[in-house]
């Protein structure tokens, strides 16, 4: 399984961002392995950043987003792109031992 997590750091010793479409980053995991830091291109600038992040990380084949909080819009794109999402918080290393994710 493919999970995407907003960060507001470049590694797994980061916390989860409260931001979803404006997270500053987003980490991709494989199987819980690290496999791509992506900056978040849409963290800054005018709307439409949760539905453009949704859809870079689709492209990506990606098939779960966690973040703090996931706006109606990037939801909708989610759901519109067949992922799924949950809402967290705290550290990534954390969420990804504890997780549902296996």
């Amino acid at each position: 399984m493919k999970i995407a997590i907003a960060s507001e750091g470049k590694d797994i010793n980061s916390d989860i961002s409260e931001k979803g479409g404006r997270a500053p980053y987003y980490l991709v995991f494989d199987n819980k392995e690290l496999i791509e830091t992506i900056k978040n291109p849409f963290a800054k600038g005018s709307g439409g950043a949760g539905f453009s992040i949704a859809y870079m990380l689709a492209e990506k084949k990606v098939d779960l987003i966690i973040a703090g909080k996931i706006g109606k819009n990037m939801e909708s794109a989610i759901i519109e792109k067949g992922m799924k999402f949950e809402e967290g918080s705290g550290k990534i290393s954390k969420v990804l031992k504890e997780s549902i994710i296996n």
